[in-house]
């Protein structure tokens, strides 16, 4: 339930604050006094379009705060978010605008002073507000939006089902996309099917093992290249380290001759002990220094088949790092991959056939839970005709005819039924799609009894009605009114009229205007629009609430047709209007066994009193 609404700045809204009851509460005025800025607001806090426009002319910032009434549901809703509780019975949602004149700078929803993005606020607002206006027949004439009315009738079974349906759908669609897929793309599988099996044969040929055997294989390339200069270069270096056969000493006779002398000089001196036993270190490594040398220089043997074995393998990999490097690391795992890649290709993956039989399979699943929906729908349809009807009788169409018409279609993820609202007003007439037959004011009828349909399945706290009662008048708008009044037994209600009758209804009843004022002096009078012509006057909305007797008759009798000729008659009016719908509201508390079906005979005295006094003022 909306418990107030406070507004800043918003379109000709300076600042307001209005609070709200149970029940219905009525907003009445003329045309053009402001009253759907009210519910404009109401739709930007929960989380509607706005543009720079929607912010008062001079100010930079717009506020609009709507507090509802917390409940089981929402403080579960607002758990799952996140979101804190501010005390045990409220909710807040807000919404904040700025702009530079011209140009929406940003906007800004918070729920409980958290910032929330649009889709959370989108899901507070179904849970908290629904909005009817006569401007919805164009959204009722949608097949679309005449099936989730449907199904939202259904309730939880239809709505469950529903899911299903859309998880086969989903399923399905999966399936087809893989089978198409797969048969788009069977020949360019084929090529590079060939192309894998052609560079695979090709890799493994070359038996890629080692990363590094490009380089084992220049070195021994090096070795062998140069055979004849290793064994000269071996046998100088012999010579110098261990036996030289010319006449300068090798180096290992030296190193003798030195340890040698170590030797004696040690037996003179103990500290020279650490010296001796470098050099006899030292003589022992050119000694095994010689011997490795001397072994390497024989070894040393020229093999030309080798060298062209091993020039040859160089090439080999460096043509296949050419092609699938840019090294031999890179060729290996390559290797790895297309081997992995050739697999799937070969039969990892699933063939046509096998694709088509699971897309045969979800198919049928699919049927079988559309089926289903479709069964079910059928149901709700009947229940649905039956109770349409009933509710719009009492609205003064006793002879209407509704009927659902479900046509099988293609499936889709709502089902395979297209949904279409046949009516007829009129006896005798042909059923048409309802857009193409209801006039205004039995489209508001239509509209106002479907919301009725819901009340007992829909948890909307607030159902907001703008101007619904357009287009009728007289024993169609007292009826309208009833209508109202049951509504706001299981919901509050917040309606737009400019019928006397439905207004006389409200349990609370606000009147909204429009102020001139001198932005000098805000305490001036109230003066004509005309007169608006300085920089210094503005116009601003206001909004009175009527909470007496008086106020309420005068604005009664303004609705019903302006100035009486005398105030007396005015509050006779008024009073008259008021006393009838109190008379109403005590009858829809009765058992319903006694009450009229038709409507009652104190409405038909109602509406004669209207025209008299309006006829005769």
């Amino acid at each position: 339930m909306l418990i107030s609404l406070r507004i800043e700045n918003f379109a000709l809204i300076d600042r307001l604050e209005l609070v709200f009851g149970q029940g219905l509460n009525v907003l009445t005025g003329e045309t053009g006094a402001g009253k759907s800025i009210i519910l404009d607001a109401i739709d930007a806090a929960l989380g509607g379009k706005v543009t720079s426009r929607s912010i008062r002319t001079g100010a930079q910032r717009a506020l609009v705060e709507a507090t509802f009434k917390l409940t089981p549901d929402l403080a579960q809703w607002l758990n799952e978010q996140e979101i804190d509780l501010l005390d045990e019975i409220s909710l807040v949602c807000s919404r904040e605008m700025t702009t530079n004149q011209t140009v929406l700078r940003s906007s800004r929803s918070r729920i409980n002073g958290v910032v929330v993005n649009r889709q959370q606020i989108e899901q507070l607002r179904s849970r908290v507000v629904e909005i009817t206006a006569q401007g919805q027949s164009v959204l009722i004439g949608q097949p679309a939006h005449q099936r989730d009315c449907l199904d939202s009738f259904g309730g939880a079974p239809l709505l469950q089902q529903r899911r299903a349906v859309f998880q086969a759908y989903t399923a399905c669609q999966e399936a087809f996309a893989h089978l198409e897929g797969r048969r788009q793309s069977e020949q360019m599988r084929l090529q590079k099917l060939d192309l894998l099996e052609f560079q695979l044969k090709e890799l493994s040929a070359a038996k890629l093992e080692e990363p590094d055997e490009l380089e084992h294989l220049d070195q021994e390339r090096q070795r062998l290249s140069h055979v004849v200069e290793l064994q000269k270069q071996s046998y100088q270096v012999y010579q110098a380290l261990y036996q030289n056969d010319g006449e300068a000493d090798a180096a290992a006779d030296i190193l003798g001759e030195a340890e040698a002398t170590l030797i004696d000089m040690v037996n003179y001196d103990v500290q020279l002990q650490p010296i001796l036993d470098m050099v006899s270190a030292a003589l022992a490594q050119v000694e095994e220094a010689g011997r490795q040398i001397n072994a390497y220089g024989e070894g040393l043997e020229a093999d030309p088949q080798r060298l062209e074995t091993v020039e040859q393998r160089i090439r080999d990999l460096k043509q296949i790092c050419r092609k699938y490097g840019p090294n031999l690391a890179e060729a290996i795992a390559y290797t790895e991959r297309i081997q992995t890649e050739l697999e799937e290709l070969q039969g990892g993956g699933q063939s046509i056939e096998v694709l088509e039989q699971i897309y045969q399979e979800r198919k049928a699943i699919l049927v079988e839970a559309c089926a289903d929906l479709t069964q079910l729908r059928r149901s709700a349809a009947g229940e649905l005709e039956a109770r349409l009807v009933s509710g719009l009788k009492p609205l003064a169409m006793e002879k209407v005819q509704f009927k659902v018409e479900i046509a099988p279609s293609p499936p889709t993820a709502a089902g395979a039924d297209k949904i279409t609202f046949l009516f007829s007003p009129n006896p005798g007439e042909p059923l048409h799609p309802l857009t193409e037959t209801a006039s205004g004011g039995e489209m508001s009828r239509f509209l106002l009894a479907l919301k009725s349909c819901f009340t007992q399945v829909d948890s909307v706290g607030t159902l907001i009605f703008d101007e619904i009662d357009v287009g009728v008048s007289g024993r169609v708008a007292a009826a309208i009114a009833q209508k109202l009044h049951q509504l706001s037994v299981h919901h509050q209600v917040l309606c737009v009229t400019h019928q006397p009758l439905i207004a006389a209804m409200a349990d609370r009843h606000f009147r909204v205007h429009k102020q001139v004022i001198d932005t000098q002096d805000s305490q001036i009078p109230d003066r004509h629009l005309s007169n608006a012509q300085n920089s210094d006057v503005r116009t601003v909305v206001r909004v009175s609430s009527l909470d007496n007797h008086l106020t309420r008759s005068e604005e009664l009798a303004q609705l019903a047709g302006g100035h009486f000729a005398t105030e007396e008659i005015s509050f006779a009016f008024g009073e008259s209007l008021l006393a009838q719908a109190a008379s109403r509201r005590q009858r829809q508390q009765l058992p319903p066994s006694s009450q009229s079906e038709s409507l009652p005979d104190s409405d038909s005295q109602t509406e004669s009193a209207i025209d008299r006094t309006l006829n005769n003022p």
